[in-house]
């Protein structure tokens, strides 16, 4: 799938929600002269960041790893390649009160809590679904719909895997964006675009194979080149030292050697020379991007900080279990800027 088969240069406003897509145009006025001195605080799944570059709060509600299993007819003729994953999380145990629930439900009380808080954006990094189901997508994009809040979304490693079908991780990722998870970019391209929202800039880019390609590293190389605060939202986590393989993208220890999943989810064993040096090239231009807030990711069901040449990068719980960020931007205030000054 090109590039330009999704790209659309022209900017399109989401009227009256207070979100701006962008392809490449720079419309935020205050820019990253010096890497930005950032106060991070984070409280069970409430996060806040203060810096001197955010004029206004700007409040997110994060989800990531729902794994809706909705099917219905439609859906027939592909259970031989969705039955292992329809059956993985018909019921969870809540994360904070360990009671009995599903990912229908976590949803619904995730999304009723962006609207009691009165959210900017909600976030969908990856795995909502458990295999690119017509019936879920349809039932979240009208939940969605509902909420009346913008979103912005990007695909996990599962929204566009149905399990043995034959391809390799791209083109299948290529063929269920395009075949049905395509509206829910909203005319944006699917792995890589960015998103304004009152002065801060979120680049949702789809890393949901564990590798990076070159369209997209140099969409983010012009990203911070714009100098406006970035925040970078990717499915899979980006390497930390001292992480496991979970934290996939940019791990120098990524490849055939450390694939022990490949037979379960039947799917191609990852390449034996590892990463792409585009994807250790997006590793090191991401932490090393002075206009970069952070990165909220999800995957691997956790809860997780890590903090990486002082950018910090947060994990969220699964949301099939109730898990979410509640994620607040904030503007410093007189007394606190002394301490970064």
């Amino acid at each position: 799938m090109k590039r330009r088969s999704f790209f659309k240069k022209a900017s399109t406003a989401l009227v009256g929600l207070g979100l701006t897509t962008h392809s490449c145009t720079n419309t935020i006025n205050r820019k990253v002269k010096q890497p930005l001195k950032v106060f991070t605080t984070i409280d069970q799944q409430e996060v806040s960041f203060y810096a001197n570059v955010i004029n206004e709060s700007v409040k997110v509600v994060h989800i990531a790893d729902t794994h809706l299993f909705k099917d219905d007819k439609r859906g027939i003729p592909y259970q031989e390649f969705s039955n292992r994953m329809a059956k993985a999380y018909n019921q969870t145990k809540h994360f904070k009160t360990g009671e009995s629930t599903n990912p229908e439900e976590a949803f619904e009380q995730t999304l009723a809590f962006a609207k009691e808080v009165d959210a900017d954006v909600i976030t969908l990094i990856g795995d909502i679904f458990s295999f690119p189901s017509e019936a879920a997508i349809a039932w979240v994009l009208a939940k969605l719909k509902d909420t009346g809040i913008p979103y912005i979304y990007t695909a996990g490693n599962h929204d566009w895997h149905y399990e043995g079908m034959e391809g390799t991780m791209e083109s299948l990722r290529d063929t269920w964006i395009e075949k049905r998870l395509l509206p829910l970019y909203q005319g944006n391209h699917p792995l890589m675009a960015a998103y304004d929202v009152k002065g801060i800039r979120f680049l949702a880019i789809d890393n949901s194979t564990y590798q990076i390609n070159d369209d997209q590293l140099a969409f983010f190389t012009e990203q911070v080149e714009s100098g406006v605060p970035l925040v970078l939202l990717v499915h899979i986590p980006m390497y930390a030292p001292g992480k496991k393989i979970g934290f996939g993208c940019g791990n120098p220890n990524w490849g055939a050697a450390t694939d022990r999943n490949f037979e379960l989810e039947r799917r191609p064993k990852w390449p034996e020379s590892g990463h792409t040096q585009t994807t250790l090239d997006f590793h090191k231009k991401v932490f090393s991007a002075p206009n970069l807030l952070g990165v909220f990711t999800g995957h691997i069901h956790r809860n997780s900080i890590e903090i990486i040449k002082g950018k910090p990068q947060i994990v969220a719980d699964d949301n099939a279990s109730g898990g979410y960020l509640y994620i607040n931007f904030l503007p410093i205030n007189d007394q606190d800027k002394r301490l970064v000054s």
